[in-house]
């Protein structure tokens, strides 16, 4: 432990997500030995961030005006829709270049442990968008756990009663992994979704 505001400023790294005690003493003491570091710079971002940035009013991604830039894409498929989590995914996503529909952001996943329902997510706002916008099909591309599996169950049950096509994202093996590491569910899924080789 270190004194006054030295030990504050480790404590508030500490509560960023991600990051352990340790991390975030480097990352203090960083701040601390380096000289030219900006932390005016650093403030003032912190405070524009906190300002300028909300969320999508279409489909819940980060941007500074009232709709993403996705969302104003006119070279987007609007009848493709592929749900979420959160906004990180939606860059993971957009990194591989294959994809060129629309995202809808829950803003989460369905997690009975941790208090959070059906009712805490951006379902309405999906399912509103689903009934107006024409969508052909939504992809359904939550992590591949036990809460993202819950939440895709549970809007796949959704959207098929509105005769919605849905499709979930493959999952399986990793590229570069090795058969003798994966779990039982990872091998499961590379199983069920394997496919002819032509």
């Amino acid at each position: 432990m270190y004194d006054g505001i030295v030990q504050d400023l480790i404590d508030e790294f500490g509560r960023l997500p991600g990051i352990g005690p340790k991390s975030a003493q480097r990352i203090a003491f960083h701040i601390l030995q380096t000289q030219n570091f900006d932390v005016t710079r650093l403030a003032e971002l912190l405070t524009e961030v906190r300002e300028k940035v909300r969320f999508c009013e279409v489909c819940g991604n980060i941007t500074e005006g009232e709709r993403c830039s996705i969302c104003r894409d006119p070279r987007r498929d609007h009848s493709l829709i592929c749900v979420v989590e959160e906004p990180k995914d939606v860059v993971a996503i957009e990194r591989t270049r294959q994809f060129r529909g629309l995202y809808h952001v829950l803003g989460g996943a369905i997690s009975p442990i941790d208090g959070i329902g059906p009712d805490d997510l951006s379902i309405p706002a999906l399912m509103r968008r689903v009934g107006e916008a024409g969508v052909q099909e939504v992809i359904i591309a939550t992590d591949p756990n036990l809460e993202g599996e819950a939440t895709a169950a549970y809007l796949s049950r959704l959207l098929t009663s509105i005769e919605v096509p849905v499709s979930r994202l493959a999952s399986g093996l990793p590229v570069g992994g090795d058969l003798e590491f994966a779990d039982e569910v990872t091998l499961g899924r590379a199983f069920e979704g394997r496919r002819k080789v032509e």
